[in-house]
C-alpha cells in the first residue's frame, strides 16, 4: 500500500502538490483567528450555570424552524445596527449561533469589537445542537 502511494506521488507531482498546498491552507484558516468555540455540552453548563445569553445570527426562516430556548434572534446582517439590543447583556457571555458554526466567527468579533469580551460561537451551530439532541423550540 505505501508503496503505491510512493508511486503515485512519483508519478503524480502536481496533483500531490495541489493537494499539500490546500490541506496547508485548510489548516491555517482553522488556526488563525478563530474565536473559542464551546461544544453543545458547555453551552448548556454556561447557559444553566452562568446565565448566558444564546445569539442566534441565523435569518428569520432558519431562526423560525427552530432554535434555543431563550435565544436573542439578530440576523448576521443586522447585527451592526442592532447591537445596541444587547447592551443589557454586556456583562455576561454571549454565545453566537449560527447554522453550522463557521459565519459565528465574525459576529464574535464585531462584539468584542464593541466591548462583548465574554463573545464565543458555539461549534458546529444550530446543527449540532440538533445532532446531539438538544431542545429547540419553533416558532
Amino acid at each position: 500500500m505505501f508503496e503505491q502511494i510512493i508511486e503515485f506521488a512519483l508519478n503524480n507531482p502536481l496533483l500531490v502538490g495541489v493537494f499539500i498546498l490546500l490541506l496547508l491552507l485548510v489548516i491555517f484558516n482553522e488556526t488563525r483567528g478563530t474565536a473559542k468555540g464551546v461544544d453543545t455540552a458547555e453551552a448548556v453548563r454556561l447557559m444553566n450555570r452562568d446565565e448566558a445569553v444564546a445569539l442566534d445570527i441565523r435569518d428569520r426562516k432558519d431562526f423560525n424552524a427552530g432554535h434555543i430556548t431563550g435565544a436573542v434572534h439578530i440576523p448576521m446582517n443586522s447585527l451592526d445596527s442592532r447591537m445596541h439590543e444587547l447592551d443589557k447583556h454586556k456583562d455576561k457571555k454571549i454565545l453566537v449561533v449560527c447554522k453550522m458554526g463557521n459565519s459565528a466567527n465574525m459576529a464574535v468579533s464585531k462584539l468584542q469589537k464593541a466591548g462583548f469580551q465574554e463573545a464565543m460561537r458555539l461549534k458546529g451551530g444550530m446543527m449540532q445542537w440538533q445532532t446531539d439532541s438538544m431542545p429547540v423550540v419553533k416558532k
